[in-house]
């Protein structure tokens, strides 16, 4: 297979029959370039499920906002349009990624987390649009899962037994990885470059273009959340830190020493984010 039949596939991804109505309705939503947040928050507002794992969400220490909002659209004027659409979207793969990719989620909310971190130590004027950057790094994955689930269900398999990365091994075998084919459709969701680069160099930094800085983040938050061992994302061994991340970022031993310790306490508070509806 080559990777241009899976981009086509994955381009028509709305008319799939493994995607559930809830989400269809979603991506229908993130494709209108003027969508408004008050169109969203209509939206969420309509749908109790969607609004309780939102307000959950925004609420945990995920954001450091906690207990004190009451309303979605309280949480999306805090949030802002592009990290809403961006939550938005995480927390309706969740059960895909719970039925299909157990760990993910964890991994996931775990990478968040260390992002928002990184990003207020480094203060950036937006550490929750960063994080939710972090908080879909791995929606390829979701993608992959739902336009080809056997065959990408297999290649995780097939990645316990061999000494690569799955990333690797997913090129080798569509001709393009879960990073590239997350910043596809994160474009063809009209999210902003600041998302979309975060999410399509998750794993090369250096490539990044118009935002270095918040892909760096997100790659390092990506190996802080394997190397912590917080849920599984399909990859058996953590990756080295980009040296060009590493430059960037500039932190000390002991700066990486107060992340993990500042994201400890999040990282075993938001356990029920991981049974997001039980």
């Amino acid at each position: 297979m080559n990777s241009q039949d899976v981009i086509a596939r994955i381009e028509k991804i709305e008319s799939l029959p493994t995607i559930p109505p809830v989400l269809k309705k979603i991506l229908v939503l993130l494709e209108d370039p003027g969508v408004s947040l008050q169109k969203i928050t209509d939206f969420v507002s309509s749908d109790p499920t969607l609004t309780a794992r939102i307000l959950k969400m925004v609420n945990s220490p995920v954001y450091g906002f906690p207990g004190r909002i009451s309303s979605v659209s309280h949480a999306m004027v805090i949030l802002g349009l592009n990290a809403v659409k961006g939550l938005l979207l995480g927390v309706s793969v969740f059960e895909i990624m719970q039925k299909n990719m157990i760990g993910l989620w964890e991994h996931s909310l775990s990478a968040a987390i260390f992002a928002r971190i990184i990003a207020t130590k480094k203060e950036l004027s937006s550490p929750e649009e960063i994080s939710i950057g972090a908080l879909l790094h791995d929606i390829g994955k979701v993608i992959l899962v739902m336009a080809f689930r056997d065959e990408y269900l297999n290649l995780i398999e097939k990645a316990k037994t061999n000494e690569k990365f799955l990333f690797e091994i997913e090129r080798d075998h569509f001709g393009i990885t879960h990073a590239e084919i997350g910043g596809i459709v994160a474009k063809k969701w009209n999210f902003p470059l600041k998302l979309v680069e975060p999410i399509m160099y998750h794993h090369r930094p250096q490539l990044s273009d118009k935002f270095q800085l918040e892909s760096a983040i997100v790659h390092v938050s990506n190996i802080l959340s394997l190397s912590r061992g917080i849920g599984y994302s399909g990859e058996i061994y953590v990756p080295p830190i980009h040296p060009s991340a590493w430059s960037l970022l500039n932190l000390s031993e002991g700066d990486y020493f107060q992340v993990f310790r500042e994201a400890e306490d999040p990282l075993n508070s938001s356990g029920d984010l991981f049974a997001i509806d039980e």
